[in-house]
């Protein structure tokens, strides 16, 4: 099958060829037909495997053939949980509308907010942007979204981990209700189906890979190790495989702040992206590490979430996520466009449980090692560690700790805070 067989005009094609790009993966074989025929649809897809273009072609073929309006009001919306993820959309959008006369900005929270109102009031046809943001700009009168015709919900699973629930209801309100949707989630769960019917008219579902599987290029592998020793395991397997980029996985913001001194101190140039990094130190650390300045980014979850970097060899989760749908996500960082990958576990006594739902979400038991000198305590307890950090459970509330009392009136005080 070609992009051409799809459907696509030659003006898509002509910027699909120019990044390279000549057929089109499952997602995008499933995707696009039923978009491009207006239909709303509900797609299941790990990352990594072209879901953005899945979207983000047929809503532009759509927006190309309707007429435009004069002033440019926002007609296409897509909505994500991160920063990142915004951003990386937005290139995708940029990079497919080369030939194309339509504009597209980005707005996010964590930077100044004129260079945004600046773009808007030139007048937008597709607008990315993250929740926080974009209601503080509506309210503030910067911005309407009355004209919106599509409506594309990105990475929803994660909208609910972040507890972006009631924001995804108030954007509802301010948008037509007649529209097309499109959802995107790397999972079936059962908040996401409630969430569809509350967004998406009789729509067509679409699945790529088989719910939390993980990816067959990718190698996975399982280190029993005594809590204590994980650091000093970590960089043994960085130095000795002479692993130059690795992407590490960390529960909390403290504790991927506290790996990152250590793998210095070893001589391993390290850096931490979280959610209390400014946005510019967290473009700055990818930045370095995708031009191999910086040999380990040690991220968490939900500042992971979106990041785009190519041909990633080595993903090691120095915590196993306490939610075993993460793991998939995780690891689904490597072994990307049909690159061959590598992702390690590093497995405490404590973790034990955490490892269990992991192997029966993804049906499959792991190999499991012991690197000499690196063995784990017998008698460690194997009570999971407590939970910090915000991570709540899927489907929960919006988190008390760093989105509560905004209010949502214009108040500039928590915006830092906002993804």
């Amino acid at each position: 099958m070609t992009f051409q067989s799809l459907g696509l005009i030659e003006a898509l094609l002509k910027a699909v060829r120019l990044q390279g790009y000549e057929t089109p993966s499952p997602i995008q074989q499933k995707a696009i037909p039923p978009i491009l025929e207006g239909l709303d649809v509900l797609a299941s897809a790990q990352t990594g495997t072209g879901k953005t273009a899945g979207f983000t072609l047929p809503m532009l073929q759509i927006l190309s053939k309707n007429p435009i309006p004069h002033r440019r009001p926002v007609r296409a919306l897509v909505l994500t949980p991160t920063r990142e993820l915004a951003d990386q959309v937005y290139t995708n959008v940029k990079h497919y509308s080369k030939f194309l006369d339509l504009r597209a900005a980005v707005i996010f929270g964590g930077v100044n907010q004129n260079p945004q109102i600046k773009h808007l009031r030139n007048g937008v046809d597709v607008l990315v942007a993250t929740p926080g943001r974009l209601i503080d700009l509506e309210n503030q009168g910067h911005l309407s979204l009355s004209k919106v015709e599509i409506f594309v919900l990105d990475e929803a699973d994660r909208m609910l981990d972040m507890g972006f629930k009631r924001d995804i209801d108030k954007i509802r309100s301010l948008i037509p209700s007649r529209r097309q949707n499109l959802m995107f989630s790397a999972t079936f769960s059962r908040e996401i189906k409630s969430l569809a019917q509350t967004i998406l008219q009789r729509p067509t579902l679409v699945e790529a890979t088989p719910e939390n599987t993980t990816v067959e290029a990718i190698a996975q592998q399982i280190y029993r190790v005594a809590k204590e020793k994980k650091t000093s395991l970590l960089i043994k397997l960085i130095q000795d495989g002479q692993w130059q980029q690795v992407l590490v996985f960390t529960r909390t913001k403290h504790g991927a702040n506290n790996l990152c001194k250590k793998l210095e101190s070893a001589r391993i140039s390290a850096m931490a992206i979280h959610g209390n990094k400014s946005q510019g130190a967290r473009t700055r650390a990818l930045a370095g590490f995708k031009n191999h300045d910086i040999r380990v980014l040690v991220a968490t979850d939900i500042a992971a979430r979106g990041l785009d970097i190519p041909l990633l060899p080595h993903v090691v989760n120095y915590e196993l996520p306490n939610i075993p749908e993460d793991y998939v996500h995780r690891i689904g960082r490597t072994g990307r466009a049909g690159a061959n990958g590598v992702a390690l576990s590093l497995v405490c006594a404590e973790e034990t449980s955490y490892l269990s739902s992991i192997e029966k979400l993804t049906k499959q038991r792991f190999n499991k090692e012991i690197v000499e000198g690196f063995e784990p305590d017998p008698n460690a307890s194997t009570v999971p560690p407590k939970q910090g950090g915000g991570r709540q459970k899927r489907g929960g509330g919006r988190p008390s700790n760093n989105r509560q009392g905004s209010a949502r009136g214009g108040s500039r005080s928590n915006n830092n805070r906002r993804r």
